[in-house]
């Protein structure tokens, strides 16, 4: 990877892709009548597909229409876009029919506890998966894999060889797709995942959001009750639990602050570990991810529009996520600096294990450093990435964020140099031709050499 640009200058569809997608959008232009696709239509050829027709409690219909619908309306879907909408949905309402299927062969399923998961939150890109990770090493604990998530049935051990390789052979061909992600976020079958997956059966997910600019889809979706999916979280888990058990849950998702509420009235001894990293560099990080993701759908992404989002999605959930974790008791919650996870990962780890009275053990342990040290190896492959790419400044951010900066002690860690160093020409000249990032490789975003890295 090219160390002098940053990995969002370097997105560039391979020659197939672009080919492809041109393909669709010429069909588009000689304006030959494409179908749109409905939730009733994908409904029944899930039922088709799976010979099942019961999709278990819960009402999802109004949800799935209303993503469909600003998917096909405002997303600007390249085909291969169209194309993994359609896929995924199909595969998510089949998973669904079978776990209920599952439910009623094996009735253990329901008699599932769930006792005091951990849920490790915090400003995206602020040290989370890192840490997820190295608890998940850990083998008393337990978090969910791809694979796992993406074909939970049967909640056995059968065919799961055959599963793996099947999730697999589509992380390969999502990385051949973008390969600049994986230079963002590890993209693996037997990866931990972040638990919001767990939801999108319902469809009342921020991942769909993540991948697709889906604006009406947004207001509609951070204006309902999310106990609903948060109950099919917890039977998501007991699903994973029945094939596989241990002591406790490692959950994580930046995006459990929004809907704590919720949350807690599903799992009220729910324990979590807050990460937190400077405003500036987390907003420029994530808006950086989600510009990437959205490229493999999207041959029209605008990189202003996400970030102007995440300033205030992000800023308005950490005022209401400080509101609520001062009810919770001091024991229920450990808070960690990026800073100190980023120097000493065991250290951290120690932190928690200490803060809950947990036992460390030295397989633990040992486990944990040897991910450390595969991470090591991987240092020169970071996400690289600058505020300026999205048109603001530090203090823009840090405006934002005051309460929270406020009452943690952050700032930016360079904060002389990114307050005061201005705008790249050559970002300004791309700024004034288009607010459109088009990664077709003709027009790229130009940064000044800042680059910060991600764990």
């Amino acid at each position: 990877m090219n160390t002098s640009a940053t990995t969002l200058q370097q997105v560039r569809p391979l020659l197939p892709v672009r080919l492809f997608n041109g393909f669709g959008a010429l069909l588009e232009k000689t304006r030959i009548p494409s179908t749109r696709v409905s939730a009733a239509d994908l409904i029944e050829t899930a039922k088709r597909r799976c010979g099942l027709d019961d999709f278990g409690e819960g009402d999802f219909f109004e949800a799935l229409s209303r993503l469909l619908e600003s998917c096909q309306s405002e997303a600007r879907l390249n085909l291969i876009g169209k194309i993994a909408l359609r896929t995924d949905v199909l595969q998510t309402l089949c998973s669904r029919l079978q776990m209920e299927r599952d439910r009623q062969l094996y009735p253990e399923i329901a008699r599932q506890q769930i006792r005091e998961p951990l849920f490790i939150v915090g400003l995206p890109r602020s040290g989370t998966t890192v840490l997820h990770s190295l608890l998940a090493a850990d083998p008393e604990h337990r978090c969910p894999l791809m694979w796992e998530v993406r074909s939970p049935s049967p909640p056995t051990e059968v065919d799961e060889k055959r599963r793996i390789q099947r999730a697999t052979r589509s992380c390969n061909f999502f990385n051949w797709l973008v390969p600049t992600f994986r230079y963002v976020h590890a993209v693996g079958a037997e990866v931990p995942q972040e638990c919001v997956s767990l939801m999108t059966p319902t469809f009342m997910s921020d991942q769909l959001d993540t991948m697709y600019y889906v604006p009406s889809y947004r207001v509609w979706f951070f204006q309902q009750d999310l106990r609903p999916a948060y109950e099919y979280h917890r039977r998501f888990l007991q699903h994973l639990q029945f094939r596989r058990a241990a002591r406790r849950w490692i959950l994580k998702a930046p995006t459990h602050m929004f809907a704590m509420p919720a949350l807690l009235s599903v799992y009220p001894d729910a324990l979590f570990v807050q990460t937190h990293r400077t405003p500036v560099d987390a907003m420029a990080s994530v808006s950086s991810l989600v510009t990437i993701l959205r490229s493999a759908f999207s041959d029209a992404v605008d990189p202003f529009t996400i970030y102007r989002e995440a300033i205030q999605y992000w800023s308005e959930t950490m005022e209401k996520f400080l509101d609520e974790r001062d009810r919770l008791a001091n024991d229920r919650i450990c808070d960690l600096e990026y800073n100190q996870i980023r120097r000493d990962p065991i250290a951290a780890v120690r932190r928690i294990y200490d803060h809950f009275g947990w036992s460390l053990s030295r397989e633990a342990e040992q486990r944990m450093r040897v991910l450390v040290a595969s991470n090591a190896q991987r240092e020169s492959a970071n996400h690289r990435y600058h505020l300026e790419q999205f048109g603001s400044s530090a203090e823009e951010v840090l405006s934002a964020f005051a309460s929270y900066c406020q009452r943690f002690g952050l700032s930016s860690p360079d904060g002389e140099k990114l307050w005061s160093s201005g705008r790249d020409p050559s970002f300004a000249e791309a700024q004034k031709r288009s607010r459109f990032v088009s990664f077709t490789g003709k027009n790229n975003l130009a940064g000044d050499g800042n680059f910060s890295n991600d764990l």
